[in-house]
C-alpha cells in the first residue's frame, strides 16, 4: 500500500453514496448502476469512495469483483467494516 502526504491544508472527502444513499427507502441500484455511479464519483475528485461491505451481500461481492477492473483518476475505493465495542 503506498501512502501519499498530505498537504497540512488538504481536505480529504470520503463518500458513502454507495452505502448509506443506496439503503435509503425507494432506492434499488444494480451493480451496473454502481459502477456507473463509481466513476461519476471519482470525477468529482473525491478522495475515498466507500462501496459498502464486499461480504455482506451477493450484490456487494458482485460489485467489488466488478470495481476491480475500474480504472480511478482521483479515489480509492474502500470497503465498510462494522466494529464492535
Amino acid at each position: 500500500m503506498t501512502m501519499i502526504p498530505l498537504r497540512p491544508d488538504a481536505l480529504e472527502l470520503y463518500d458513502t453514496t454507495l452505502r448509506d444513499g443506496a439503503r435509503q427507502t425507494g432506492i434499488s441500484l444494480t451493480v451496473h448502476d454502481r459502477i456507473r455511479m463509481l466513476g461519476q464519483i471519482d470525477s468529482l475528485g473525491v478522495g475515498f469512495i466507500e462501496g459498502g461491505s464486499p461480504g455482506a451481500t451477493p450484490l456487494d461481492k458482485e460489485f467489488f469483483a466488478q470495481a476491480a477492473h475500474v480504472p480511478l483518476r482521483s479515489a480509492s475505493l474502500v470497503a465498510f467494516g462494522p466494529i464492535r465495542r
